[in-house]
């Protein structure tokens, strides 16, 4: 039996939905490179739900504009305008997809793990991640709303 082309259809579509969607995320200031994509994972709505004692997978594909030795990522939650640290277990941009040193004019695809600790607070915040170059510029900073849930 051959499937028909609106049930194939049908599966493709819901495979294509299971995939990560690129995410809509504001700009916040990338200076040295220029974002193409974020993706979190799992995030299939936004804002995201961020469940305590989970980690969650952070790929940014972005192009360098200028050239520098090394990268390191800083994140934070943002409450009321205020920025919060946040720790990651990998700062080190060099360790985290990118092979270094960084060119201009290639692109890059940034893989890091959020993790959110079981005490923290169920919230709603902003997520900024920022890439800084060895000149402490930015080679990318982005945010999204998120939702820290247990």
């Amino acid at each position: 039996m051959v499937p028909s082309p609106l049930a194939l259809l049908l599966a493709l579509g819901a495979a294509a939905t299971a995939l990560a969607e690129p995410l809509r995320f504001i700009d916040c200031g990338s200076i040295d490179g220029r974002i193409q994509e974020v993706n979190v994972s799992p995030c299939p709505t936004q804002p995201c739900l961020l469940h305590k004692g989970t980690s969650y997978s952070i790929n940014v594909t972005f192009a360098s504009k200028i050239e520098s030795q090394g990268s390191k990522a800083k994140v934070y939650g943002e409450m009321m305008h205020v920025d919060i640290p946040f720790p990651i277990p990998e700062p080190d941009g060099c360790k985290s997809g990118i092979q270094c040193p960084i060119e201009k004019g290639h692109s890059y695809s940034y893989l890091n793990k959020l993790p959110v600790k079981a005490e923290y607070p169920s919230i709603k915040l902003i997520v900024k991640w920022e890439l800084l170059d060895d000149q402490d510029q930015l080679l990318f900073c982005w945010k999204i709303p998120v939702q820290i849930t247990s």
